[in-house]
């Protein structure tokens, strides 16, 4: 036989595959980079890789025999049923901490939800059992309810009012303004009342006349507390000689020794003049109610006139008073 030939055992010579070199049957190719030789085997399943195995010697073949290709290996039968059990593998860290993050929760949210149902329990038989409602008539708690909803409405007021104050306060110039006048308005009320501001506005002219007891002290006490009862703001009582004293709080009178009065120190001679500041019609309507002022004054002899003024001027001022003992409230 030629080179170009190899023994296949049958005595027929068959051509050798390319590519790889001839040489005795069931010799491997000692090459170290030769090709297994079940891989270039014709009798292998297409597109399978090749399955390892280990360097085992081939047993040695006699000269004549046949090469057949190795059996492939059968894979083993995967057991029918449930997998056995084993132990399982350890939680990962990160899951272990999640887990644990939701169980801190959902034991703060059972003791929030049991306070929240014994605060509701407690609160319902609280109400339920309460005496005092249980035994209240109907017209009562009427009146109760009735009550409360004014005295809401008012505090809703007084809210309002002091949130409006507190936005001008609080806005800028407007608020400075706003305070300056408000701050100025109450010092002129308040130096009216106490007599150290003059003051002008509609009012009464009222004249006393007649003998000492019906223009006593007495009399004319009487008629300066009706006046301020009937809404008077502002006033002073002058005499015959045109001496005047302005009328505040501590205004006193007291009959004079030789006859007269004398009003905070002063003395005045009949007949006298109030002039008053406030609604003419009401303090009128004060000064000749059924025994009043007008009317013991005319039992004893005496007259009272009053004449309606548009513009009454109160001219005449009073010392400021220093206080020894009162102070403010801080």
């Amino acid at each position: 036989m030629s080179e170009e030939h190899r023994e296949t055992g049958t005595g027929w010579p068959q051509p050798a595959e390319p590519g790889r070199p001839s040489g005795p049957a069931g010799e491997p190719d000692p090459r170290p980079d030769a090709p297994d030789p079940d891989e270039l085997s014709p009798l292998a399943p297409a597109g399978e890789p090749p399955v390892e195995r280990e360097d085992v010697p081939a047993p040695a073949e006699e000269p004549g025999a046949v090469v057949s290709p190795r059996p492939e290996p059968e894979p083993a039968p995967e057991p029918e049923g449930p997998e056995p059990e084993g132990p399982e593998p350890e939680a990962r860290p990160e899951r272990v901490s999640v887990s644990r993050r939701l169980t801190s929760a959902g034991a703060m949210i059972a003791v929030l939800l049991a306070l929240l149902g014994f605060t509701l329990v407690v609160q319902l038989k609280t109400t339920s059992t309460d005496p005092t409602l249980a035994a209240t008539r109907e017209e009562d708690l009427v009146r109760i309810s009735s009550d409360l909803d004014a005295r809401e409405r008012r505090l809703r007021q007084d809210i309002e009012a002091l949130e409006d104050s507190q936005r001008q306060l609080r806005s800028g110039e407007q608020g400075r303004q706003a305070a300056l006048e408000e701050a100025t308005r109450r010092a002129d009320e308040l130096g009216i009342l106490a007599g150290t501001l003059p003051a002008v506005g509609p009012g009464l002219e009222v004249e006393f006349r007649g003998p000492e007891k019906a223009t006593s002290s007495t009399r004319i006490l009487d008629a300066v507390q009706e006046l301020r009862g009937a809404g008077a703001e502002a006033m002073q009582i002058q005499g015959a000689d045109g001496t005047a004293v302005r009328v505040i709080a501590s205004t006193y009178f007291v009959d004079g020794s030789g006859g007269g009065l004398v009003v905070d120190g002063r003395r005045l001679s009949a007949p006298y003049t109030i002039l008053v500041i406030g609604d003419p019609a009401t303090m009128r309507t004060a000064l000749n109610i059924p025994g009043g002022v007008v009317s013991t004054v005319r039992e004893a002899g005496g007259n009272v006139t009053s004449e309606d003024r548009e513009v009454v001027e109160v001219s005449q001022l009073h010392a400021p008073i220093k206080l020894d003992h009162a102070r403010p409230v801080s």
